[in-house]
């Protein structure tokens, strides 16, 4: 898969960009932590060390700079501490450990530290790996079920479904943390912090030779 490509074609397709004090300090903060020696502040420990494996296979190094490289892990883990609400916090812990169970019982192991990313590839794949028709089921019964959780009520989620709505919410997350990220923001995407002449009907491709606006 060309990966420049993709990126250059998202735009705000996934819809999560929404420019809030809180999101743009996120953003932030983000440039200067070291990416190796980073502690989560909402995932615990194990946790984040699946979070950085997973963020990489992903979107891993090509000729631009692997999601870990641009700290989308970190990204990710804040914007889930400051600003899920905490229905969508519970969603994450719990769906995510279930994709970590299903990890840890097909490789054998019984910490989610051991994990290594031949170990989660195949976890990840097969959680993704639905037809529209599926996916649109699976879909029906996420929002069931968060649904009965907003009204206190007790319900369960199919591991299997658990498994595709983590997968498929980080693939989400992990795009949109790389976009907003400083070096893809100015090097891959079609970069102007100061506006200049509006052109409503222009040609993508003669006014950013096919970038979507990184702002």
């Amino acid at each position: 898969m060309d990966r420049r490509r993709v990126l250059k074609n998202m735009g705000m397709s996934l819809g999560y960009m929404v420019a809030t004090p809180t999101l743009l300090s996120i953003v932030q903060s983000c440039k200067s932590e070291p990416a190796i020696t980073w502690t989560p502040e909402f995932l615990s420990q194990n946790e984040g060390s699946v979070l950085s494996k997973l963020v990489d296979i992903i979107l891993p190094k090509t000729d631009t700079p692997s999601a870990i490289e641009v700290q989308v892990d970190i990204f990710i883990d804040k914007f889930a501490k400051d600003v899920m609400e905490t229905e969508q916090q519970d969603f994450l812990k719990m769906s995510m450990n279930k994709f970590i169970n299903k990890a840890l019982a097909d490789s054998g192991k019984e910490k989610a530290e051991d994990l290594t990313v031949e170990d989660l590839e195949p976890v990840l794949a097969s959680s993704l790996k639905y037809t529209k028709d599926q996916q649109t089921e699976m879909s029906k019964s996420i929002n069931s079920y968060t649904e009965a959780i907003a009204e206190g009520e007790t319900a369960e989620l199919d591991d299997e479904v658990s498994r595709f709505a983590f997968a498929n919410n980080l693939r989400g997350m992990t795009i949109w943390g790389y976009k907003a990220s400083e070096y893809v923001g100015e090097e891959v995407l079609a970069y102007l912090p100061v506006p200049g002449e509006y052109v409503p009907c222009g040609d993508l491709q003669e006014l950013t030779g096919g970038k979507a606006w990184s702002l």
